[in-house]
Parts: structure tokens; sequence; C-alpha cells
């Protein structure tokens, strides 16, 4: 009887030992970081997401997005995430918080999106709230040979009254006289997509991430026709 009493205390003490060490060890570590002031322009980074955005994030969690996409860069030495242009350096602790729920992912089915609000755009496309919404409604519109699903079912088909919506899908097949344009819920995933990114390098760990290096002329075009979406 001795035995198996001394048995479960061991087991008991391995498990408080493991559960500190990961997760205590870590909340001293991280939890007490706070957003950084920037001395030039007196921002607080990481920014604060905007309404719109928060509300987005909720659609993209409803959604499942981060089934097939991460938001993490992924440090140069062992990934190819930033020579990609999914960043412009590794993601780091700092960027994420201010979340709530951070939202990772676990496979790549689809690009990284940690930066997409500030990726460079390939050439004739921008990433702007238009190619979202194209990219949205008709993925193999803006991306040939995209596996991901379309998601019409965030936009509505009505009729023109007075002007066009400067948001409706320019390419969608409406019936003449009709639009398609984006709901409320297509609007505020938009508005997360585009509010998602890490330029702002800080002083703290500036020395401790890859910084890619800005490619010139005919190099970073190339390297910009590779990028994939």
């Amino acid at each position: 009887m001795n035995r198996i009493a001394v048995m479960l205390l061991g087991i008991f003490a391995v498990l408080a030992l493991s559960w500190t060490g990961l997760v205590l060890s870590n909340q001293r570590s991280y939890g007490a970081l706070q957003p950084f002031i920037s001395k030039d322009d007196n921002k607080a980074y990481p920014e604060q997401l905007p309404g719109i955005a928060a509300q987005g994030k909720q659609v993209y969690q409803d959604l499942g997005c981060a089934y097939c996409h991460t938001q993490e860069v992924v440090p140069a030495t062992i990934s190819a995430d930033v020579k990609r242009g999914w960043g412009e350096r590794q993601s780091y602790v700092r960027d994420y918080i201010r979340e709530d729920r951070v939202l990772l992912g676990s496979l790549r089915l689809g690009p990284d999106l940690r930066n997409i609000g500030s990726r460079k755009p390939v050439t004739g496309r921008a990433y702007d709230e238009a190619w979202h919404y194209r990219h949205l409604y008709d993925p193999t519109s803006v991306s040939p040979g995209s596996n991901m699903p379309s998601y019409a079912f965030l936009f509505e088909t009505r009729k023109i009254v007075g002007e066009r919506s400067p948001n409706a899908v320019a390419f969608a097949n409406a019936k003449e006289g009709f639009e398609v344009v984006p709901s409320a819920r297509a609007e505020s995933l938009v508005a997360y997509l585009l509010s998602l990114k890490n330029a702002y390098n800080y002083p703290e760990e500036a020395g401790k991430v890859y910084v890619a290096p800005k490619k010139e002329g005919k190099e970073g075009a190339d390297a910009a026709k590779k990028e994939t979406k």
C-alpha cells in the first residue's frame, strides 16, 4: 500500500513539475510583455485591432480559416517564409500580446496570412479590398489553380438603385441591373485580413530576428512573381 502511495505521489510530482515548467515559466517570460511605445510616432506596437477588424476576426474563426492558413512567419534559418515574401522578419512573441486568442493554425494548405495586410503585391495585382472580395467570391479568378473554396455566400445579389456600389464585385456574373456586393460579414473579414501586418521591428528584438534584404531590379521582380497566394 505504501508503494502505491509513493508511486502516486511521484506521478503527481512529475505532473506538477511539468506544468510549472511549461506554463509558469512561459508566463514569467512572456506574460509581462507590454506594447512598445515608439518614440518616432508615439504609437504603441503592436496596435490594437479596429472594431470592424475585431468583428472580422470572429468571422475568420467561424469560417475555420485557421484550418488551412497559419499566422506565423517561421525563422529564416529553418524556413523560406521570408524569401516567399510572407514577412520582412520572423514572427515574435510580442506580436501576439494583444490577442485574446492566437490563431496560429497548424496546416498550410494556403499561404501564411500573418502579414497579408502588408504583403507586397505581385505585378498587376494589389492586395486591397477589391482583390480580397474577388478572392473570397471566386478564388481562381485572382489565384489560378487555387484550392480554396468559394465563399460566395458572404455576398448578396441586389438590384442596382442609383449608382453602383463601390464594393461591388466587378467580374461577378449578375443579371442586367443587378450587382454582387459583400455582406457585413465579408466587409469585416476583409478588414481583419488587411489589419494583419507585423512590419514594426521592436528595438529589443531587432537583433534577434532575421530581416529580409530588399531586392531591387529584375531580381526583386522575379521574387515577387514566385510569391504564392
